[in-house]
């Protein structure tokens, strides 16, 4: 016996030293949650068929360019948006074949209609191809938005799938709302297109707009008050050269002569090479910077661009263009979003849930020590030190995980407390029978523990089970709950087990006790 005592007391001491050092001080290593400390609680729906507008849209431009590179000519390519459907109609019939060639490299598409005129090929996005882009949609933007947090620097955000198309969001403490919302909400597709100079926006809005051109707004602000007070139109052509995605960067920088930020970015390999062959063909031509359908800048292309790297400037205030880069360094949401649901809990109800949450764990806790302390008199000692514990490898858990304590999760935490004496319960009774048919003190105790054991691991096993489920299929706030009721139950398996039973061995190794307190 003395020899176990040897290695037992110390690995108790060790772990309550460790745990007791992870969750030390509480206030800064347990993260409270929305309910706790107050914050936003946002439901996003993305809008998942505009990503597979968009992608027929780039499909459009890569036939064009892959039929071009074949030098088959084309009258013209057409999409219809609402049935995912392209046109390809060819000059002359002899490119048929070799058009058919080149489309069956875009393996997504399926040829649904015969030909017409022997001129025309229609081809079809697949059922499948569209149902994979949707869901990409919804999982790309989880992981964008939550890129994008993380740069903007909120603790513990919660950030998941609700649904087929919805995201929630949770921020914890968030400060500044508006500006948060503004940075989730905001798609970031960034877009290099040249300015069509064959007329003015003017003209082209009363003769019509040429083909492959559209008119894009600039929003002039004033720099003071952020308010939009001119918007100048440019007739742009529709066709994109770049894009943000070749982008591996983006700062905010100072221009030297105004003192006005602007953002810096630099192009991976590919777009630096696309970049500076656009700039070199294009010597005295506009090009328009559009983030999100909008232009921020359409600056003269002075002289071929080399090196990668290029500038988004605007009427920016220092925190828009901090937003811009966090924005374009998470990259372009794969689809914009709509904000179906935004509340904003209050630090003072924060104030008040963290209030009744401690309360109704101290009045819990005294009670139930009051209880045991009385029913089982100086075994219950033993069994106040082990809850203690428990409630300490519990709490230490919680900083080691970085989960965050949530209004459910302190109902786990309660739940935990309960299970954690109902355990010693199961023992001290065991160990009262065995004294009462006449065995040693000693006798009874290995008996108690020996015959609890097994009722204690069924009885915590099955509610580990469930609440391994609640984990796996629960919300945000069931989640929580599940967290702090697993690890509970691990904490108390070990001190009412194994704590529990070292204590009483260290007790009888001392001097042979006729009678126990129990």
């Amino acid at each position: 016996m003395h020899k176990e005592l040897r290695w037992k007391i110390p690995l108790i001491l060790f772990v309550l030293g460790g745990f007791f050092w992870l969750a030390w001080p509480v206030e800064e290593k347990i993260n409270l949650g929305l309910d706790l400390q107050g914050g936003m609680h946002l439901v996003l729906e993305v809008e998942a068929e505009k990503a597979v507008e968009f992608s027929m849209e780039q499909r459009v431009e890569d036939i064009k360019h892959a039929l071009g590179d074949e030098d088959i000519e084309v009258d013209l390519v057409t999409l219809n948006k609402d049935t995912n459907v392209i046109r390809v109609v060819l000059v002359d019939p002899i490119d048929i074949r070799g058009a058919e060639t080149v489309l069956k490299n875009f393996t997504a598409l399926e040829k649904k209609d015969p030909l017409r005129d022997g001129l025309e090929l229609v081809y079809q996005l697949r059922e499948e191809e569209i149902d994979f882009i949707k869901d990409n949609a919804v999982q790309q933007g989880m992981e964008t938005i939550r890129n994008r947090i993380d740069q903007f620097g909120v603790a513990e955000p919660s950030i998941q799938v609700q649904g087929e198309r919805r995201i929630l969001v949770q921020l914890p403490g968030i400060k500044d709302a508006d500006r948060a919302v503004k940075l989730i909400g905001k798609t970031a597709r960034l877009e290099f297109k040249m300015i069509d100079e064959s007329m003015t926006p003017e003209a082209a809005r009363k003769q019509g707009i040429p083909p492959g051109s559209e008119i894009l707004i600039e929003q002039i602000k004033e720099k003071a008050t952020g308010k939009v007070i001119e918007e100048k139109p440019y007739l742009v052509k529709k066709r994109t050269l770049v894009t943000g995605d070749m982008l591996t960067a983006a700062e905010v920088r100072f221009d030297s002569q105004f003192n006005e930020p602007y953002v810096a970015i630099n192009f991976n390999s590919l777009g630096g090479m696309i970049f500076g062959e656009l700039t070199s063909a294009n010597v005295g031509k506009r090009l328009a910077i559009v983030l999100d359908d909008h232009i921020y800048s359409a600056p003269v292309i002075r002289e071929k661009i080399t090196g990668g790297r290029a500038q988004v400037s605007g009427s920016f205030t220092p925190d828009e263009a901090r937003d811009l880069a966090i924005a374009l360094r998470a990259g372009a949401l794969p689809a914009p979003v709509t904000i179906l649901e935004n509340r904003t809990v209050g630090p003072s109800l924060g104030r008040d849930s963290v209030e009744a949450g401690i309360n109704s764990v101290v009045i819990g806790m005294i009670a139930v020590v009051l209880f045991i302390l009385i029913y089982y008199r100086l075994a219950g000692v033993v069994a106040v030190g082990a809850l203690l514990l428990n409630l300490v490898m519990l709490l230490g858990a919680l900083a080691y995980f970085g989960a965050s304590l949530t209004l459910p999760g302190i109902a786990g935490i309660i739940l935990t407390v309960g299970m954690a004496i109902d355990a010693n319960v199961l023992v001290f009774e065991r160990i009262r029978e065995e004294i009462r048919i006449g065995k040693t003190v000693r006798a009874a105790i290995d008996a108690g523990f020996a015959k609890a054991f097994r009722t204690i691991v069924d009885a915590n096993v099955t509610t580990f089970i469930a609440a391994i489920v609640l984990f796996q299929f629960g919300t945000g706030p069931i989640k929580g709950f599940a967290i702090t009721l697993c690890i509970g139950i691990a904490a108390s398996m070990f001190t009412a087990v194994f704590v529990s039973r070292t204590t009483f061995d260290a007790f009888m190794s001392r001097k042979k006790i006729e009678r126990l307190s129990i």
